[in-house]
């Protein structure tokens, strides 16, 4: 048997959808014990969050991976751990994702070099993108994952950077057949119920 294409693997999972404080929340159920939470900005329809659940080797679930949108610490936790005397460095580089809908954007802090000292490319063959500075300050590889789902190549001029106020901005424009995915996605959703704010409703394909 072939194996499921990504947007086969997208259809064929259960979805759970809610809507609240101006979000659209869906939970996938894959078939493979896989599992991925979404939220949607109800305005823009631009994803905000995404984050993966895949099971461990003894088949147990294991925790949260976020791939796009900002690493949440409760309250409490942080709150403890700086009465320990713990506080995360603020001056180390820190990387996070968030897209557009029209391209895949990555946003690296504590950057205080000039943007001439940046470059950033891809690895075709190697599936990633690499930073590199030319005073061998900061080195980061990454790959981009929608494209790997979908087997689509890495094109370096599909790829971009700025750099402002210590903060370098990674864009790599979407490709067509991402875009023509994520619009039938959404539409999608928006059929699923809970379109109110609290509702919920579950639908499987």
């Amino acid at each position: 048997m072939s194996k499921q294409s990504w947007p086969e693997l997208l259809k064929s999972s259960k979805k759970t959808s809610l809507v609240k404080d101006g979000l659209r929340k869906v939970h996938y159920h894959f078939t493979d014990g896989r599992e991925m939470a979404e939220e949607y900005d109800l305005q823009t329809n631009e994803l905000v969050l995404r984050k993966w659940k895949h099971k461990t080797s003894l088949g147990a679930q294991g925790p949260w991976q976020i791939e796009v949108g900002e690493p949440h610490v409760p309250t409490t936790v942080a709150t403890i751990l700086e009465s320990e005397g713990i506080k995360e460095n603020r001056v180390n580089p820190t990387c996070s994702r968030k897209d557009t809908r029209t391209s895949f954007q990555w946003r690296i802090r504590n950057l205080p070099y000039q943007k001439e000292v940046f470059s950033v490319s891809v690895e075709p063959v190697a599936r990633r993108c690499v930073i590199r500075t030319s005073n061998k300050k900061y080195y980061k590889t990454f790959d981009i994952p929608d494209l790997d789902r979908c087997r689509l190549p890495l094109e370096h001029s599909a790829l971009s950077f700025a750099h402002a106020n210590n903060t370098l901005i990674v864009v790599y424009k979407k490709p067509t057949e991402i875009l023509a995915l994520e619009h039938e996605l959404m539409k999608e959703l928006k059929m699923l119920k809970g379109t109110g704010d609290g509702d919920v409703d579950c639908k499987t394909q």
